[in-house]
């Protein structure tokens, strides 16, 4: 068996850079941050190369969207982050703070109502980047999902987003056709045609947007897109659906603020160790999503990010 020669003390140190220790070696897995599961070809290029000069030549995908190069030496490291930097990766993702973005395919996809890449791209350089020294009471995800087909899982995410379309109906325009085009294709049987006229069910539509310009008389002609937030989700030893709230945002600039107010009130009010799903049980839901519709924390972000806050780490769920 290989004796192991790196101390603790430099394991934990390149940990927080993005470095995880290969099982029993004194080799590590460098995690490269792609923003969102997007990179060029020329990253691609670069993440290749850096495998075959740096590492034992295996590239790795995780569960995250983010690149593992395996089999670097501990003394290989830095020269590591150079080479890849002059490509614009970095490694990192790992710590009691905002992990990086997962995304969806956005708009790309048949399906897709909101351009996630975009979307995604703006939480990582204002959240991931702007908190990267805020500590937090646990790691904290967040992943952003283009329609309803929920292929990213934002439920089980401590914040998800879910792109919607909000058909808009104009009954006066139905003509109440006993085969309804509409309640024909409403992949979930929210959209019924009663006593003559569509009824759309307010609680059952999920926002899909499949109705919208295909009723041959116009009555869902157009709707508004928006963004639809869960939050409390968690996938691992215990098992969390995050809850939505009771509103859907119609400005991507709201819905950012919603996820700041998120993270602060996580900060603020969360015990170290502790899952975002776990605080709000704790906490109660209703007086979360109250807070997170105020502007109370944003009047307090300055107090709440210098509070001297979960300076020592360990995981209690």
């Amino acid at each position: 068996m290989a004796t192991l020669t790196i101390s603790k003390e430099d394991e934990k140190r390149v940990k927080a850079l993005g470095f995880l220790s290969n099982k029993g070696t004194d080799n590590f897995s460098g995690r490269i941050i792609t923003v969102n599961g997007k990179i060029t070809a020329a990253q691609q290029k670069c993440i290749g190369e850096a495998a075959q000069l740096f590492g034992n030549g295996i590239v790795t995908f995780t569960t995250r969207l983010t690149v593992e190069v395996q089999g670097i030496p501990y003394e290989k490291i830095e020269d590591f982050r150079v080479y890849i930097a002059k490509e614009g990766l970095e490694t990192g993702g790992t710590g009691s703070k905002l992990r990086p973005v997962v995304s969806c395919k956005g708009t790309t996809c048949q399906y897709g109502l909101i351009d996630t890449f975009e979307l995604s791209e703006e939480i990582h350089e204002r959240f991931y980047k702007g908190y990267a020294k805020v500590k937090l009471p646990h790691k904290f995800k967040i992943a952003t999902g283009g329609c309803p087909n929920n292929c990213v899982k934002p439920d089980l995410n401590d914040l998800g987003i879910i792109g919607q379309y909000i058909p808009k109906f104009d009954e006066h325009l139905c003509n109440g056709c006993k085969k309804c085009a509409i309640e024909k294709l409403c992949p979930i049987n929210a959209c019924k045609v009663v006593d003559g006229i569509l009824e759309i069910d307010e609680e059952g539509c999920n926002h899909c947007g499949r109705c919208i310009g295909k009723c041959p008389f116009d009555a869902i002609e157009d709707g508004t897109y928006g963004y639809k937030i869960y939050i409390g989700g968690r996938w691992g030893k215990k098992i969390n659906h995050g809850l939505d709230l009771n509103k859907v945002f119609t400005s991507k600039e709201e819905a950012l603020n919603v996820i700041e107010k998120v993270i602060l009130l996580y900060r603020e009010q969360g015990k170290t160790g502790e899952r975002f799903a776990s605080t709000i049980e704790r906490l109660g839901f209703e007086n979360v999503e109250k807070q997170l519709l105020s502007n109370d924390l944003f009047e307090r972000k300055e107090e709440i990010i210098n509070s001297e806050l979960h300076l020592v780490g360990g995981a209690t769920c």
